[in-house]
């Protein structure tokens, strides 16, 4: 076994940055600091541990070599600055030190995640011209950097570019396989994705995880505790991300006893406490399932509570009915010193809603940019008018849409569905046929709307409108989405949908299910 260099060894000791200071300035010392190889050990640290600190040295060289630059490039990437990794690059470039194959992946994933920003053309340009340098330094089979390209064309949702540059692969390794199954589940091609996952010779925990991320994302919970379920036949070990992924999937089914499983498991081998985003996710799913003394008491134990985990406590005492709880949690983040964001504000707004608690929630609302510096976004505004219309305040909700939104151009299904119900239930004709008319002169085509207008339009005896409004639906051949209910038996979960019959025992359901209406009528009588 090789020996690490002495400095190395000593650089990986530094456990706080008065240890690294003092052996920085040993090395000066020793005058020994004007050799890459000698900083080169204290870099690496600092990049991964402290940042600013990796920079000023960085600038302060005099001799530096690829693996300085490489670390830097790496170091600018795990601390949001893509630009300055560009600019390191472009430096090294300059200096004509060499580039290897271990430049290009971070080089790649900082193109990526400029991407995701505002000069969109510009970014594209500078990925095209970092793959012309691949090409120009012979890289091309090398399976890190073609794995990090078919990251960026999946993000530039050019998947053809990124298959060919897997196809033209000699040796295809687990790394390529996961990237390329990754991309096609990023575009929500789970078809391919699978395809691929089954043609896989080799996979390990991340391409398991990739797959089941895949399902997720196009909400194919099912599949995604289908194929937990099939790893674990196998014996593969599940990652951290695959636990998340699966207790997504339990929270959408609300799978319980699967749920329970998942954190029994995570506990056994000590996840939890050491991962924040685990803990949330089980906050999350014991909430969805209705258990909130449970996700209370995992949401006790994280010992560095971050927003998100603030987040998924407060919608979860919300979604169970405990507005009261809601609020104050929101109160206690404050002053813990979090600073709530758009996700909290939808949380708490929606639990003002669903409490019918209208002073407080526009209390919020206008608190949202003077007091926390959160700019209200269309979610936010449509939970403004759910609040106001759930009340029955229905010429406010109206009120507000036209004053605060600009009007009713400016909202979508959930603002026009939340108002249109409302004049349903308080049996509001004026606004709901104002509404209505304004849809109409918008070229709105949403079938839940038009199923609202024609309910209120018949509630209030306006056949004729009702009619015609029927008539809508049928000529432009809307079709309302079925409901569906979930229920886990015996660590199963099955899915009924509103007038499916597929169910290989339907037939038996459905007569059970009229000897119990019998018999409640009976009883009635």
């Amino acid at each position: 076994m090789t020996q690490k260099p002495f400095l190395t060894t000593l650089a990986e000791k530094c456990n706080t940055l008065t240890q690294l200071k003092q052996l920085h300035a040993h090395i000066l010392r020793c005058r020994i600091q004007h050799s890459p190889y000698a900083l080169a050990p204290l870099l690496s640290v600092a990049a991964t541990s402290f940042f600013s600190y990796a920079c000023s040295i960085f600038h302060n060289l005099t001799h530096t070599n690829t693996f300085i630059h490489n670390t830097m490039i790496r170091a600018y990437l795990q601390n949001h600055s893509p630009e300055s990794a560009l600019s390191c690059y472009s430096t090294m470039l300059q200096n004509g030190i060499p580039v290897n194959n271990y430049t290009f992946p971070p080089l790649i994933k900082s193109c990526i995640a400029l991407v995701s920003s505002s000069n969109w053309v510009s970014s594209i340009m500078i990925g095209h011209m970092v793959h012309c340098h691949v090409v120009q330094f012979g890289l091309t089979n090398d399976p890190y950097v073609v794995s990090a390209f078919i990251e960026f064309y999946t993000a530039l949702r050019d998947v053809r570019t990124a298959r060919v540059l897997f196809d033209r692969m000699t040796r295809k390794d687990v790394v390529l396989w996961t990237a390329m199954i990754d991309g096609y589940g990023k575009m929500g091609n789970v078809e391919n994705a699978r395809e691929m996952f089954d043609e896989m010779p080799e996979r390990n925990a991340v391409s398991w995880s990739a797959m089941m991320a895949a399902y997720c994302r196009v909400s194919e919970f099912k599949e995604v505790l289908a194929l937990f379920v099939e790893m674990q036949i196998k014996g593969v070990k599940p990652n951290d991300s695959i636990l998340v992924t699966v207790l997504t999937a339990c929270a959408h089914l609300g799978a319980l006893t699967q749920g329970m499983w998942v954190h029994s498991y995570a506990k056994r081998f000590e996840r939890v406490s050491s991962n924040p985003i685990l803990a949330t996710a089980l906050v999350d799913m014991y909430s969805k399932c209705g258990c909130v003394g449970s996700a209370l008491t995992v949401f006790d134990g994280i010992s560095n509570k971050d927003v998100g985990a603030w987040n998924a406590m407060i919608s979860g005492v919300a979604l169970n009915g405990d507005a009261r709880k809601s609020l104050e949690l929101f109160q206690q983040m404050v002053v813990c010193g979090k600073n709530p964001n758009e996700t909290t504000f939808v949380a708490v707004l929606t639990a003002c809603t669903h409490a019918k608690m209208v002073r407080e929630g526009l209390r919020l609302f206008e608190e949202m940019s003077g007091t926390y510096g959160v700019e209200p976004c269309a979610e936010h505004y449509a939970c403004v008018v759910d609040l106001l219309s759930r009340a029955g305040m229905v010429e406010e909700a109206e009120r507000f849409i036209e004053e605060k939104m600009g009007g009713f151009a400016a909202g979508d299904a959930n603002v026009w569905g939340a108002i249109l119900n409302a004049c349903r239930i308080y049996k509001n004709i004026n606004v709901g046929n104002r509404v209505w008319k304004k849809l109409i002169d918008m070229g709105v085509a949403d079938c839940g709307t038009h199923v609202l207008t024609y309910n209120i339009y018949r509630d209030a005896g306006w056949d004729a409108e009702a009619n015609r409004v029927r008539s809508m639906i049928s000529e432009a051949g809307m079709k309302k989405k079925p409901g569906c209910s979930i229920i886990e038996v015996g660590n199963e979960v099955e899915e009924f949908l509103a007038g499916d019959q597929s169910h290989p025992q339907a037939q038996e359901m459905c007569r059970l299910l009229d000897s119990i209406l019998k018999m409640a009528n009976l009883e009635h009588f």
